[in-house]
Formats: structure tokens, sequence, C-alpha cells
């Protein structure tokens, strides 16, 4: 597992670019954290890493924004108003099968089920300020590779 100490939202963001620029394509990025941890300042980072310069919000009564004018393509998902037996009515298992976009899933306890064993998990948590710690762990051999590229 790696840790970043992350000082401000433009720290998180520019990491979030970092692994967008990474060769993200066809990944699962699970987003763990508390309310206001930065989990969608993140995922607004990582598209404005792949060029997106529209407004990012988190989809939590839409469930998922797909942003198919970038390369990979992106699907946000927000599924922390999501109970389990809600993902029969949502495409998850489409979505993550997408090789030619990233999955970035916010709350994703509720989909562990159904999660890919490759997949890059990373947890946001307050730190003193306006920091944020953030500890990055791959499952998988296409993730570390992703992990790799990412923070070396």
């Amino acid at each position: 597992m790696k840790t970043l100490v992350l000082k401000d939202a433009g720290q998180t963001m520019a990491a979030a670019a970092r692994l967008a620029r990474a060769g993200a394509g066809g990944s699962a990025v699970c987003l763990y954290g508390p309310l206001g941890s930065g989990k969608t300042t993140f995922v607004r980072g990582f598209l404005r890493g792949l060029g997106f310069k529209g407004g990012v919000r988190s989809p939590t009564f839409e469930l998922v924004h797909e942003y198919r004018r970038t390369e990979p393509r992106v699907f946000h998902m927000d599924l922390y108003r999501l109970k389990p037996a809600e993902l029969a009515n949502l495409p998850f298992r489409e979505y993550l099968a997408d090789e030619g976009a990233v999955s970035l899933i916010e709350w994703p306890e509720a989909a562990e089920s159904l999660l890919p064993a490759d997949r890059l998990e990373l947890r946001l948590d307050h730190a003193p300020g306006k920091a944020r710690t953030l500890k990055a762990r791959a499952l998988g051999p296409s993730s570390r590779r992703l992990l790799g590229a990412w923070l070396r």
C-alpha cells in the first residue's frame, strides 16, 4: 500500500490528473472515504488530466455520469444512496467490462461482491487543515502496473 499526503484540493486534483495520464483505460478505480474527503475532487482532477473542461459533480442522484468525449471514456459512479439489491437496475457489470473506459466508483461498498478482482482501491481521509491522506492499493496485475506508472 502506498500513502500520499495531499496538502489541498489542488494537490488532490494534480495527483488524480497524473493517474489519468498513467494509462488507466480499462481500469476500475474504487474511491473510499468519508463525506467531504475529496472523492469528487479526485474525479474532477482525473477528468482534467484527460482534457475535460466542463463541470464535474458527484452523480449522487443520477448514479452515473458518462464522459464519452474523453480518451479513455469515463464512467463516474456514486453508489452512496444505492442499496446492493438496487444494483440489478444499473448496468454496473457492463460499465466495468468496457475495456475502452475507466470506471471511477465513489462509495463502492454497495457493490463489493460485483467489483472486479483487478482494481485500484484509493482511500481518501481528512488530515489536519485542508490536507488529505490518500492510501492506494492495487489488486491484480493491471492495477499494479497502473499504480507503478502513476507513482513513479
